[in-house]
Parts: C-alpha cells; structure tokens; sequence
C-alpha cells in the first residue's frame, strides 16, 4: 500500500464467529495500536449477525449462545461496520470489494450437509440434519413447516449435531417453548410424533465426536431415556490409548458405560445410542423411508472397525443424516471439491488446490478456511494466524481505489440494496426480547425476511 496515512481496509465476508474473530485479530494486532489503523467492514448475507450461532446452535442451548455476548463487544468497536442482507456474488462481487478495500477476508462458514453415499438415501423421508437445524432455528430462507409423522426415527452419525436433532426430535414442543423458537417451529414440534429416536455411530463408544457436557445433557430431559446396549461398549488397543490420551474421550466413554448398566426407566421417550452399526442402505416402500439397514462392525486393533457381514434392519420412518456439514463454492474464488474449501496457504488463497500462488490480498478463516470440523472456539487459532499473515503481505497490496467509508455504502443504495447495519441489530433484537416479554420468555425469534428488515430497518423494508 503506498498511502499509509489512512486505515488499512478490509472486507470480512461472513458475520459469524468466524468472521468476528477475525475483525477482533485485526483489532489488537500491531498495526492498529502503533500504526493508522484498520477499519472493517463486515458483510453478512442475513439481515442478522451471528452466523451459525444464530442459525446452527439448538434452541435450547443458551450456554453456546452466551458467546453472543463476547462477540457484541467486538461489533461495538466503532472500528467494525456491520452491514448486513447482503448477497455476496448478486449484490456485491470480488471486483468490487477490491475497488474499496484493500483485502478481503471469506469466513462463509459450511451450511450444506455433506453427502452420504447409501441406497436409498434420497427417499421421501431422509433428510439432512443441516436443513432440519435450519428449520427449528427459524432460518428465513427454509420451508415454514416440517415432515414430522414419523413415530421411529433414525440419526446416522455420532457429533454433537447428531445429538442436537436426535434430542430435539425426542424432547416436546412445550419443552422447548421456554426457548427462542418461534411459533411455526412450536406447533411443528407439538404435532412431532416421534417416540423412539435412534442415533448411530459406526465405530465404537471411544470414536464418538461428542462433547462430554452436550452427551450428559440428554439425559437431562425428564421426557427422554437414554439407552446404551452393554454390548455396545467395547474397547480396543487403539480405543484405550485414546482413551489415556484424552480426558474428554474419557468422560465421554465413562458416560456411556454408565448408561450401559443401569436399569432402563420409564420416561415416556426412547433414545437409543447404537455403536458398532455402519449405515447400509435407507429401505423403502413406494418411494417413502419404510427402515434402515445396518452392518455390524467390529474393532480392528486399532481403534478402526471392519463389517462383520451381519446386517440389522431398523424399524424407522424416517432418517437424518448427520455425517457432516459441507461449505458451498464462491463466486470469483477457486475451490477444492474434495475438502469442501477454499484452498490455502495458512489463510492465504492459492489459485487452485494444487498451486502454491497466492491471490492477491484475499483470505479465508473458519470452516471455509480448514473444513467443517472443531468447536466455535477453534476459529480463534484461524483467524489469527490468516490476519498475521495478511498483516505481513499488507506492504505490498495494491490499496483500495475507493477506500472512503461512504464509497461502499453510497454503491449499496445506488443498486437499491436494502441492507441492515449494527445499530439495525439492536433494534430486531429488542423486538425479539419484546415478543418474548408477555410469555416470560427471553426472546422469540423473528422468521421472516421480510419482517427481520422492518424491525431493524424501518426506512427500507
């Protein structure tokens, strides 16, 4: 940058934690505290911050949902622009970010569910677990109902997504209306049907992803018994030495041990934990999700497993898999098809996967960056380590045409774009608090596109 008078601008496309992270790591670096500045701008396809704490954590998780609370400090720095609704490839595109900044970071997250390649996965009645966590946390841009008829459900994976939409398959609607669901998620979640809900993992209890405290909360629901079959729980050399190499593999095992043991109660909803059952083919009848077939597996040594060649077919009506969340393809930016990311060099894109030539200022943190794997907090790391490395390459970027912080905002109006900002933030929020009021409730969460930007934006809804 040859003009070093002026703040470094940076674009950050993608409001979620990841992204927020990110303009934090700009923040404190070096080059804000001795040099000009930065001054950020971050754009966000919803009219509402928070990414996939908004959109990807259950309802009835507020403990997650408190890093709300760290990241609002980071929006209120008056250094960060919030400008959200904004559709990157339609209403903005590379070109012209790099016209008015003078590095763009992607933090766009994986919001899609990575496939599972079995016989009858496409069925009327198999879903995937991202479209259901959209749906019961009120994304806008998803269907307002949802398929829940089936008394017997199937969850195929063991991570703590698994456990959120086997959980809220298995708690009541009046269970979670204490949450922030809105109304059209409730009387969808009242008329749920399910009463058995079976979750499972094809290798064994030491290789399940999920988290200690999110394992124990299952049991928390006085709706739901959780079922572990003694037979289930079996470790191998390379189960044990995980086991001694990780205290929350520990915890988890020891958990799921416990289960084992005891008496099964009387608690009106089943929840079966199944290891050891890889999923071979979703059964169907006349087009719709009639079983699952799985093949037994068992453990080689190694903490891997092999089929033993026995199947179990699973009475189910419906199946959701939930083996992994995928990241979408960019406009204007290489992508790697196999690891469903942008490639990189430690936050700097390369021009394909197979190239080490970086393109010019332009980055990636979070999902987008490493894959979808790890907690919120793991993208800490992320973004530090890709806003070093953009902070080094900043001598030798070319600077923004039009760096003024009116530029950008005066192009948004010009194509009539109807985006949101962080003071529109706090007004959907207190609306949302507003509705929840009369219920006791701390908020009740606005669906609506439409009426997301007439609480947050009056003057342009």
């Amino acid at each position: 940058m040859t003009d070093q008078t002026r703040p470094l601008r940076v674009a950050i496309v993608g409001a979620g934690p990841a992204g927020i992270y990110a303009a934090d790591a700009l923040m404190k670096s070096d080059h804000n505290v001795s040099g000009p500045g930065v001054s950020i701008d971050l754009f966000e396809r919803m009219p509402a911050p928070f990414g996939l704490i908004r959109y990807g954590v259950a309802p009835d998780h507020p403990r997650i949902k408190g890093i709300i609370t760290a990241l609002h400090k980071v929006l209120d720095k008056p250094q960060v622009r919030l400008l959200g609704n904004i559709d990157y490839g339609t209403d903005i595109t590379l070109d012209d970010l790099r016209r008015f900044y003078d590095a763009v970071i992607f933090s766009t997250g994986a919001n899609a569910d990575r496939a599972l390649n079995i016989p009858g996965i496409d069925l009327d009645g198999s879903y995937g677990a991202a479209d259901f966590v959209s749906w019961y946390d009120g994304h806008p841009d998803v269907p307002r109902t949802w398929p829940l008829d089936a008394e017997k459900v199937a969850v195929l994976g063991v991570g703590n997504v698994a456990l959120d939409v086997a959980r809220v398959l298995a708690k009541t609607g009046d269970e979670l209306l204490p949450t922030e669901i809105p109304a059209n998620v409730y009387e969808g979640l009242k008329a749920n049907k399910a009463i058995e809900v079976h979750v499972f993992g094809r290798r064994g209890p030491a290789q399940a992803k999920f988290t200690p405290l999110e394992l124990r909360e299952l049991d928390h629901s006085p709706n739901i018994e959780v079922i572990v079959a003694p037979e289930d729980i079996d470790y191998d050399e390379g189960s044990e030495q995980a086991r001694r190499s990780s205290k929350q593999i520990d915890m988890v095992a020891n958990t799921l041990q416990d289960w084992a043991i005891r008496d099964v109660g009387k608690r009106p909803h089943k929840l079966f934990l199944h290891f050891f059952e890889s999923p071979h083919e979703v059964l169907g009848d006349n087009g719709k999700v009639v079983g699952l077939r799985t093949e037994r597996t068992e453990l080689d040594g190694t903490g891997n497993v092999t089929g033993t060649g026995k199947y179990n077919d699973w009475d189910v009506q419906a199946v959701y898999r939930a083996v992994g969340y995928l990241s979408q393809n960019i406009s204007q930016l290489p992508f790697d098809e196999q690891a469903g990311t942008i490639p990189n060099e430690a936050g700097r894109v390369v021009e394909s996967p197979s190239s080490t030539t970086p393109v010019p200022a332009t980055y990636v943190t979070g999902w987008i960056k490493r894959g979808p794997v790890g907690l919120i907090g793991h993208t800490k790391g992320d973004a530090n380590e890709t806003v070093a490395n953009l902070l080094e390459d900043a001598p030798t970027f070319a600077g923004a045409a039009e760096p003024d912080l009116d530029a950008v905002t005066s192009f948004l109006e010009n194509k009539q774009v109807p985006f949101t900002t962080w003071d529109g933030w706090y007004r959907l929020d207190a609306h949302e608090r507003s509705l929840g009021e009369p219920e006791g409730r701390e908020r009740v969460k606005v669906v609506e596109r439409e009426d997301m930007l007439k609480a947050s934006e009056p003057d342009k809804a």
